[in-house]
């Protein structure tokens, strides 16, 4: 498992897909590929509003990685220091095992290069001390990155004020 999470407060979330937009130029993709997603959920009436929420969808950088395992040639790899999943663009022969072995859709076939790219939490900018680069660009700041620890810690944070407030308007 990645020792790194990449948290999303969808409360925050406007959908504006900044992450996408930086994430392909970060990585030179043509228009195809997208290596992290806002999905839309809804809208829905509740209490007679129309609401929709908007999901981030990255790579989750598997315990172990059914894209590694399903991949004939080694391009797809898991560092063993933080267990980040990425391809070995060098080995890549473009076969697409990985594409159909992730039930998440994470690798995605590049058309321009004949390979196979993924989130890669930008381990680049990572080794340098730096965010992803969706994270760096968020308008809303909804998205945060560290370790698997301190983002579970403001995940429940997060969770403890939404039902502190739940509790304070129910009753």
């Amino acid at each position: 498992m990645s020792h790194y999470y990449l948290f999303q407060d969808t409360r925050k979330c406007i959908g504006c897909q900044t992450c996408e937009v930086q994430c392909k130029a970060n990585k030179k993709l043509p228009a195809g590929p997208k290596l992290c997603q806002i999905i839309e959920v809804g809208p829905k009436l509740i209490n007679g509003q129309p609401k929709a929420a908007h999901v981030f969808m990255p790579c989750y950088h598997c315990e172990n990685p059914w894209c590694v395992a399903a991949c004939p040639t080694g391009a797809m790899q898991q560092r063993p220091k933080d267990g980040i999943v990425f391809v070995d663009d060098n080995l890549c022969v473009g076969c697409k095992t990985c594409v159909s072995a992730c039930p998440w859709g994470a690798p995605q076939w590049n058309p321009d290069t004949g390979k196979v790219v993924k989130c890669d939490y930008c381990m680049d900018r990572i080794d340098r001390g730096l965010n992803p680069a969706c994270v760096t660009t968020c308008t809303t700041q909804c998205l945060k990155f560290g370790p698997v620890e301190e983002m579970t810690q403001i995940r429940r944070e997060r969770h403890a004020v939404a039902i502190t407030s739940f509790e304070q308007t129910s009753f």
